[in-house]
């Protein structure tokens, strides 16, 4: 493996940790004796084809500063290839480094783990989702999730996080059950009415929500949380529940196994790592073996 590779950062990642972050993690990757490149890009659309870029041109990994939209656009230059991707969590939900073991608060910490990883080829394949040609590390969400997050991106204040707080208290007056359909490795279809559907190849989403708990990314396979036809007072009961994963208990929530899922409801648009994949219906694929990453 050749010792240059390419630090990808998001300056802007949890307002601006990425870019505190990249500074040790390259620090330490170079007193490892690596060679790097740091590319960032004019926006999202310059950043990937630089990444790609890189990759193409046989960098001996693609190593991504930020969070979980930083880590998803650095999947789209890296998935399906041989490139190996590193992660140093920088962002605010970090939810794909978490399923990972990955450090999320300590960059040199992530460097140095990155650099003995592939010292030692310490390289694990794992699963990732795809939909129409889009790759995905964690959860693609739609339904009541999905719906907070479109009423918060449509928001200019509150500025940060709580935006999305405030879209949740406005989503939940408004929100009704939605009538689905679910085709689980193209034969069994369910018709249900749902408040959300979650398609897991990790297990959390949102900054530390186990919406799909028992997701593994090396088994091939997708957990399909559905939370049916349920009272607003109902959801809020059920909510709390979703950090320790124990919501899948509950008589409204079921969960299913498939490596191709389809969704299709109506007015309802898909987010995959929190980045949106356009309205519904939507199929999605669990690729095995998709990425080669750097763990401890």
């Amino acid at each position: 493996m050749t010792s240059e590779i390419t630090l990808f950062v998001n300056p802007t990642a949890g307002r601006g940790r990425g870019a505190r972050a990249a500074l040790p993690a390259a620090s330490a990757l170079r007193a490892a004796g690596f060679s790097v490149e740091t590319v960032q890009g004019e926006d999202t659309a310059d950043a990937l084809a630089r990444a790609r870029e890189a990759v193409a041109g046989g960098t001996g990994a693609l190593v991504a500063v930020g969070g979980d939209g930083m880590a998803n656009l650095a999947l789209q230059a890296v998935a399906g290839t041989r490139t190996p991707f590193g992660l140093v969590a920088a962002g605010t939900g970090n939810d794909f480094a978490r399923a990972l073991g990955l450090p999320v608060s300590d960059p040199a910490a992530a460097g140095r783990m990155i650099a003995e990883a592939l010292k030692g080829e310490r390289l694990r394949e794992v699963d990732l989702g795809r939909v129409n040609g889009t790759w995905f590390g964690t959860v693609l969400a739609s339904g009541f999730d999905s719906r907070v997050n479109d009423r918060g991106n449509r928001m200019r204040l509150p500025v940060g996080r709580f935006k999305y707080d405030v879209a949740m208290v406005a989503e939940l007056a408004a929100f009704r059950p939605l009538p689905y359909r679910i085709t689980l490795d193209g034969g069994e279809t369910l018709e249900t009415e749902a408040t959300l559907v979650a398609v897991g190849n990790g297990p959390s989403y949102g900054g530390g929500m186990k919406i799909c708990p028992g997701a593994s990314l090396g088994d091939g396979l997708f957990d399909i949380t559905v939370v049916g036809d349920c009272s607003r007072a109902t959801l809020l009961k059920i909510f709390p529940r979703v950090y320790r994963g124990t919501h899948v208990g509950h008589p409204v929530v079921s969960v299913h196994r498939a490596s191709r899922v389809e969704l299709l409801a109506e007015g309802v648009t898909g987010y995959a790592d929190g980045e949106p994949l356009g309205p519904l219906p939507l199929t999605a694929e669990c690729i095995r073996a998709a990425v080669r990453v750097a763990l401890p």
